[in-house]
């Protein structure tokens, strides 16, 4: 495994990642693949009031695997995603987690002491919010439109 990396450190983290060597990468891929050399992931950052509460969360309620990236710092894994750019007056973004039956989530939630807001039609899915503990909120929507996860 390698070196450990505090928060402290994320500028020498990022330096070390971009001077990784890359030469073990294939030069061309499978169809339908993204190609050799280009982004090969995504990192999503939620800035919370409570982020010992909020790993907690994502560890314990959703039970996402994750790693230890050093002093408790947990990065987790998540499902298959898919990203839009919708059009806006001002910039901002949002995080929405998909399900394929919005109740039946909502009630294992609920089963495990999470409050959801009431599931609303939205015309491109039903959705609701995830309070997190530590006072943020995460979309969770069941998509009534084509998705791009099993491209």
């Amino acid at each position: 495994m390698g070196e450990a990396y505090s928060i402290k450190d994320s500028h020498r983290f990022r330096q070390d990642i971009a001077a990784a060597d890359t030469a073990s990468y294939p030069d061309s891929v499978p169809s339908g693949k993204y190609p050799a050399r280009m982004i090969n992931g995504a990192h999503i950052i939620i800035y919370s009031q409570d982020a010992e509460a909020d790993r907690a969360f994502f560890r314990d309620v959703l039970e996402y695997p994750h790693v230890d990236a050093g002093d408790g710092w947990l990065i987790f894994k998540l499902p298959p995603a898919e990203a839009a750019v919708h059009p806006s007056d001002a910039p901002s973004h949002e995080l929405y987690l998909m399900c394929d039956d919005v109740n039946a989530t909502v009630d294992q939630l609920s089963a495990k002491g999470v409050t959801c807001a009431p599931v609303t039609n939205a015309g491109w899915g039903l959705k609701t919010g995830i309070r997190l503990p530590g006072g943020g909120e995460l979309g969770l929507y069941q998509p009534r439109h084509e998705t791009a996860l099993n491209l």
